[in-house]
């Protein structure tokens, strides 16, 4: 072997030896740049400064986790909730039966003295959020569902639909807030997440820095599977961009809505002023809605009747329409 080829072999030996050794290499750094992004997401549940009102979390009419071995998505949502401290959860489920039960037994005369158990008590919701997923599986009876749904459905949540493929590992979630007293839907979020955001190797000890892991049963389908974590991340983007939204919110929802209507209970008279000078407006019957404004001088309250006509009526001749 001439001193060309001895030179030329050892080069190819080198340039191999090399590349097998930068292969580890190039591994680990994947690795850790995949726990670099998880640890990111860990950091990325929003947290809030005040409390923008109460709010409770509902199953969605579909319940499309079933096909995918998840368990709901209730007990999720209301972690990022709990850990984001923007609202005052309120339990509607089975917290809620449980605690009904125990006003049947506090009504029954069950219950020891001074248990403190009735009405008045419940804190009210001032919004619902319920959580939703728009899917299409490509490989469901080779059926494009969500082509479908997104011509049925259209705008924005029609898009989201004819763009979903859970058989990839992709997933688009809808958050709706609808505000109880109004029943206007207050914000609307999507997110979005695909098998590449979680990782190489996102197993559920690294998963969200383990506060699914450490949670209840009812999260922890969402950091034993894949598609879980997926539906897990896009989740946590529609939290944050509905707390973004949802930032000029008052905090004060109750105030901000119209008062509560009132029903006469007796014979009444609406005045043109709080002092009952000035005239009477028209003479009120039992069983009539009115409609207050706000504005109150002692007893007396401003209202609107049924027809609009504005004016005075003494409130003990009302009480709250139900």
């Amino acid at each position: 072997m001439n001193r060309t080829t001895r030179l030329l072999a050892l080069g190819i030996a080198g340039a191999l030896t090399i590349g097998f050794a930068a292969q580890p290499q190039s591994a680990e750094a994947q690795r850790r740049s995949a726990q670099q992004t998880r640890a990111q997401k860990t950091q990325e549940i929003p947290t809030c400064t005040r409390n923008l009102g109460t709010i409770t979390v509902m199953e969605p009419e579909t319940r499309w986790w079933s096909d995918y071995g998840l368990s709901s998505p209730e007990a999720l949502i209301k972690l990022f909730v709990n850990r984001s401290r923007c609202f005052t959860l309120v339990d509607r489920g089975r917290g809620m039966n449980a605690m009904m039960g125990e006003r049947g037994l506090a009504a029954s005369g069950e219950l020891r003295g001074r248990s403190n158990v009735g009405k008045g008590q419940i804190r009210a919701a001032d919004y619902v959020l319920v959580p939703d997923l728009i899917s299409r599986n490509s490989n469901a009876g080779r059926t494009n569902i969500g082509a479908a749904l997104g011509a049925i459905i259209g705008g924005r949540a029609g898009r989201l639909a004819s763009n979903v493929d859970l058989s990839s590992k992709t997933a688009d979630v809808l958050l709706t807030v609808t505000d109880i007293r109004s029943s206007e839907q207050v914000a609307m979020a999507e997110g979005h997440a695909k098998k590449t955001d979680i990782g190489i190797g996102g197993g559920v000890g690294g998963f969200l820095g383990g506060a699914i892991t450490g949670s209840s049963a009812g999260v922890s389908s969402y950091s034993n599977t894949e598609i879980g974590q997926v539906i897990t991340l896009a989740y946590l983007q529609a939290y944050t961009n509905l707390v973004t939204e949802l930032g000029g919110l008052s905090g004060n929802a109750s105030a901000n809505n119209a008062h509560q209507a009132l029903v006469v209970q007796r014979p009444a008279t609406m005045y043109k002023n709080a002092n009952r000078r000035g005239g009477v407006v028209r003479e009120l019957d039992p069983g009539m809605l009115l409609y207050p404004t706000g504005n109150k001088q002692g007893t007396m309250w401003e209202v609107e009747d049924e027809l609009g006509n504005p004016g005075w009526v003494d409130s003990t001749l009302t009480t709250l329409a139900r």
